[in-house]
């Protein structure tokens, strides 16, 4: 009997460490596809940079597409459908397109469109990977310095295959923080200007680059010690958090709770300071 008992533990085990084994393989899999589409989609946006091209008009005059935004979307739901034609995808310029599937893509085609409508040379292409409500893999191509940031669930972060990790500062006055603000800023929503106010007086600098996917990439990688903004999309958050997380940092609302993508306020940060800009961002 005992022995019967040991033979079937043994074999749970070795299924577990098989499902283990074929899930890290996807995963690896997914993340050197979802790396070369987002070379395929930079390339459009490089060479589309500086052109003419036409713009459209979202919610607002602020809130700009691009005929190149359209092109890089294409491009990546084509070979999306192709390779993964059972899975969700959601983007920012299509939409949903629902699939029952547990896998869910999230895409940013062209995230930082009013800088590169304007000839400023900071965006980049996000797809990040969701199972089962949980990012298992998310890539950042910044396509004018030529970097990808990349992440796979539980293997640490990356920038062109080298491992990046957050910084190590533990004061607010030392540090140097990014954040943005929403298309509907002239309202002034959530409080954005005196929150910004708050924190440009604490830290030693604020920076605004304009590609929130960016930002977390920064985060990660220990350019900035902090990050924070209102009313940003899932294709803002998805690979980027997951990269930043990886990096070592942490993820939250302004209150310290967990979030997820369709969260709208987003402080990210290196651990070591996040209670004192949740602190900060009390106005």
């Amino acid at each position: 009997m005992k022995c019967a008992f040991k033979e079937r533990k043994i074999a749970e085990f070795n299924v577990v460490i098989l499902i283990f084994i074929f899930t890290e393989k996807v995963i690896k899999i997914m993340i050197n596809d979802i790396l070369e589409i987002s070379k395929i989609a930079g390339e459009i946006l490089r060479y589309g940079f500086g052109k003419q091209f036409q713009i459209e008009y979202k919610t607002n005059e602020k809130n700009l597409v691009t005929e190149i935004d359209k092109k890089s979307e294409k491009e990546i739901l084509k070979f999306i459908k192709k390779k993964y034609p059972t899975h969700a995808i959601l983007t920012e310029e299509t939409g949903e397109i629902k699939k029952d599937s547990e896998y869910l893509w999230v895409i940013d085609p062209l995230d930082g469109t009013t800088n590169f409508a304007h000839g400023l040379p900071i965006f980049s292409v996000s797809i990040g990977v969701i199972k089962k409500d949980e990012i298992i893999a998310g890539v950042v191509y910044d396509v004018m310095q030529n970097i990808f940031y990349s992440a796979e669930k539980g293997s640490g972060a990356f920038a062109n295959q080298q491992k990046i990790n957050v910084s190590k500062n533990d004061d607010l006055g030392l540090g140097v923080l990014v954040t943005g603000f929403p298309y509907d800023v002239a309202d002034n929503p959530d409080k954005a200007f005196e929150r910004f106010e708050s924190l440009t007086r604490k830290a030693r600098a604020v920076r605004r680059l304009g590609s929130a996917a960016i930002d977390f990439c920064y985060v990660a990688k220990g350019v900035f010690d902090g990050f924070w903004e209102v009313s940003l999309h899932p294709w803002d958050i998805c690979a980027g958090k997951l990269i930043a997380e990886e990096a070592g940092g942490i993820v939250t609302d302004f209150d310290g709770n967990e979030i997820d993508i369709y969260s709208k306020r987003i402080l990210v940060s290196n651990k070591e300071i996040h209670q004192q800009l949740i602190d900060g961002l009390k106005v």
